[in-house]
């Protein structure tokens, strides 16, 4: 069979003939065992996430890796599994910002408070940052830009993932940093296709619906996926999210309009590819996720993805069941050829896009920018309200601060972190009082009470809300409203919404992100050092209208 490569030579690929002739000859060169393991992205975590029997057997076409704080570690770590790999990995990560930036480089804002500061300057200089940042460490392939529309408040997986709630400042940022990556010698990856943030439920948990009519999602979801796919985004990644209205015009009926685009051709092969003309690579989302698992066994499923158009795999709890699985139902025929064919080529394709097949050097590892980014992290939160004037504070006028801080959910390691917000304060010279969690505040004796939530909407949080009765002791502390007797600040370092739990609250700011250098900006801000955001990419008084008096 003649080997049609001609889909490499447009983009996003553009391969010129030397790159085209490196995919011809590697995939010529496979055999049918290591093709199925291109087709394999799998997880790396820690110092012996990935056996190298394991790789040796499986030769995955990628992994992801989830680092730790070694930076040298990681460049070596990674460098030995390149060297270790007859085809060139594809090296990804989620470079998000926030708590899911480089945990040894330069901690920079996630794509909510890039909204919040608007400025598309900020978010080229910050993206480029981090793409320079992660491609000397060996990371050449990014699950980013979010084009998800935070569009239900109540949505706790989306809101300080995305860019906020209007398409327009979506599409600029969005486009900003698919671009600034790109440009580094990162690929991007335009997700959650076809669209989240509609749904308040979270897809590692079950699979959600995009509810839009065609319209409304052309003018909406679409418009950003061309906008995208225009600007040669490299990857899409295709979420377990059902969108009815497309599956519905195709003829499908009962359960199956409610299938997961993970495991859907027709909004894989007709939606993506047919009308919206995307010719770059299509990445599964994490394939053990509730929301594809709710609908088909996780093994099973991974011979599906490939069926539904996916080109890549993303992770596996049990990579050599799998990839024996698909192994067999390319063997049987039931994954036929020309699909193996396609799939394969494109990430060979991405692969020869980047520049792999070159094996050139790494680009050394940048100096720390983290004193450019604190004016930076200054500009991005946003005093929602201040109806009592309260502000600025100082340790002259509000001296004893009792802080209500429950801690950092950090859901990847199944940790509870310090939040450095106390400190902080104190020393500015407040004498501060930290809550103990789950007893009954009392006010009396202080000066200021400020509740430090820091919830950032990354994973598994299937509501966030604010949970009284567990912050105070049950049913008597949960009723408990302290501002009428001590001035009150309310401060989310992550999901934006909790006026709809606390409306009456006199002011509340939105700082966005959980790291502790946005926490040392927020405090700056309290004290005068610095002019507040009021440029919010969201409604935070969404559901509850009272909550702006």
């Amino acid at each position: 069979m003649q080997l049609d490569l001609s889909h490499l030579t447009r983009p996003p690929f553009s391969l010129d003939a030397e790159a085209l002739s490196w995919v011809a000859q590697t995939f010529s060169e496979l055999t049918i065992e290591e093709r199925v393991g291109q087709l394999f992205n799998l997880r790396s975590a820690g110092e012996a996430a990935l056996p190298r029997d394991l790789v040796s057997q499986i030769a995955p076409g990628a992994i992801t890796r989830f680092f730790g704080p070694d930076g040298d570690y990681e460049r070596a770590h990674i460098a030995d599994l390149q060297a270790a790999s007859k085809v060139p990995l594809l090296v990804s990560a989620d470079l998000e910002g926030s708590r899911m930036s480089l945990p040894f480089g330069t901690q920079v804002p996630n794509p909510i408070a890039l909204a919040a500061i608007d400025d598309t300057e900020v978010t080229a200089e910050v993206s480029a940052v981090l793409a320079q940042e992660a491609r000397a460490v060996g990371v050449n392939w990014s699950f980013t830009p979010v084009l998800d529309i935070n569009a239900t408040p109540r949505s706790a997986i989306v809101a300080t993932r995305g860019s906020g709630s209007d398409p327009d400042r979506i599409e600029r940022h969005m486009l900003t940093q698919l671009r600034s990556f790109q440009a580094n010698g990162i690929a991007a990856t335009a997700k959650h296709w076809p669209g989240e943030g509609h749904d308040d439920r979270d897809q590692h948990l079950v699979t959600t619906i995009n509810p839009l009519s065609l319209e409304d999602w052309e003018a909406t979801h679409g418009r950003l996926y061309r906008a995208a796919i225009d600007a040669g985004v490299m990857a899409v990644m295709s979420a377990h999210i059902a969108f009815p209205a497309w599956t519905e015009a195709q003829g499908l009926e009962g359960l199956d309009r409610y299938y997961p685009a993970s495991l859907c051709r027709t909004l894989n092969m007709d939606l993506l590819r047919g009308r919206l003309g995307f010719n770059g690579l299509i990445v599964s989302d994490a394939s053990e996720m509730a929301g594809l698992t709710a609908y088909i066994e996780a093994q099973p499923g991974k011979v599906e993805l490939i069926r539904a158009g996916c080109d890549m795999i993303l992770f596996s709890t049990d990579p050599l069941g799998d990839y024996n699985a698909v192994l067999a139902a390319v063997n049987a025929g039931y994954i036929d050829q020309n699909r193996l064919t396609d799939a394969v080529t494109r990430v060979l394709g991405l692969k020869a896009a980047l520049g792999l097949h070159k094996r050139a050097a790494l680009p050394e590892m940048p100096a720390l920018r983290q004193d450019a980014m604190a004016p930076i992290l200054r500009r991005a939160p946003v005093l929602e309200k201040d109806v009592a004037n309260l502000l600025p504070i100082s340790p002259k006028t509000h001296k004893r601060v009792l802080v209500v801080a429950p801690g950092i959910f950090e859901p990847l390691w199944n940790k509870t972190l310090p939040v450095a917000f106390p400190d902080l304060l104190a020393a500015e010279g407040f004498d501060v009082t930290l809550h103990e969690t789950g007893t009954p505040a009392d006010p009396a004796g202080f000066d200021l009470l400020i509740y430090a939530f820091t919830e950032e909407t990354l994973l598994l949080r299937g509501r966030i809300f604010l949970d009284w009765g567990k912050l105070f002791g049950g049913l008597a502390g949960a009723m408990k409203r302290p501002w009428h007797s001590v001035p009150t600040v309310m401060v989310s370092f992550g999901y934006p919404y909790y006026l709809y739990d606390a409306p009456r609250v006199p002011t509340y700011i939105n700082a966005w992100a959980t790291m502790d250098e946005m926490q040392t900006a927020v405090v700056d801000l309290l004290l005068g050092r610095g002019n507040w955001n009021r440029n919010s990419p969201v409604d935070a008084f969404a559901g509850a209208p009272d909550a702006r008096y």
